[in-house]
């Protein structure tokens, strides 16, 4: 089961999908899924697809080695001539994102932060964006500012990506990837009436508004991962 750690180990792209129906997400995940199966890419390590639940769309959480080795895998035949415009034919939009882990998070006595089918949680994938300028104040305020998420009801673990350069995204980012207990768990977080909200929570929310230039968000079920050698 891959791993999510802040150890500079891996390149991690997150490959986004948008789409306009069931059938579509359907078709997108099962073509996921056959190339997650085949990967044996020079630098590859894991896959790991997620379903769309609040809107329909994928994605997947990707670990590479280098970014040398998923430009050599972009620039091959195989992905321009076949992935690439099998993807556009059911997808409304599609974000490939390179980050780095910079922070992770998780609830007291949890552990590491893991990935997987096999597991229950209810996740979040929360994009910003942002200035070149102040893109490390957002990291630094979605990040080591929100210890307070451990106290909160439902809350797993969080994990916070530096995004580094992309296609279908213009200037800089943050992603946010958490996972919760439950959709009720993550709902009653999410709509929480400001005026009840901590303190912590307030302020950090008034640092991310000041700082954020747009935003995004899906939340997922992870159905399926393979990582190289299995």
């Amino acid at each position: 089961m891959p791993k999510i750690a802040a150890d500079g180990k891996y390149l991690t792209v997150l490959n986004l999908f948008s789409t306009d129906s069931a059938e579509k997400q359907d078709s997108l995940l099962a073509a996921m899924r056959e190339i997650v199966d085949a990967a044996a890419y020079e630098g590859w390590h894991s896959s790991t697809v997620h379903s769309g639940q609040t809107k329909f769309g994928t994605a997947n959480f990707i670990q590479w080695r280098s970014t040398e080795d998923l430009e050599a895998r972009y620039a091959g035949e195989e992905f321009k001539h076949r992935t690439l415009p099998l993807f556009g034919e059911m997808t409304t939009a599609i974000r490939l994102l390179q980050n780095e882990v910079v922070y992770t998070q998780q609830k007291p006595g949890l552990g590491e932060t893991e990935i997987g089918p096999d597991r229950d949680d209810y996740t979040a994938i929360d994009l910003y964006g942002v200035t070149e300028p102040r893109q490390d104040e957002l990291v630094e305020a979605l990040g080591k500012s929100q210890d307070w998420l451990q106290q909160v009801p439902g809350y797993r673990t969080h994990t916070v990506l530096r995004g580094l350069q992309a296609r279908g995204v213009d200037g800089k980012w943050v992603v946010v990837y958490s996972q919760w207990d439950s959709k009720e768990a993550y709902d009653a977080f999410r709509d929480q009436p400001a005026a009840e909200r901590s303190p912590e929570r307030r302020a950090t929310d008034a640092k991310v508004d000041a700082l954020a230039v747009w935003r995004d968000s899906n939340t997922y079920r992870v159905v399926h991962t393979r990582a190289a050698g299995e």
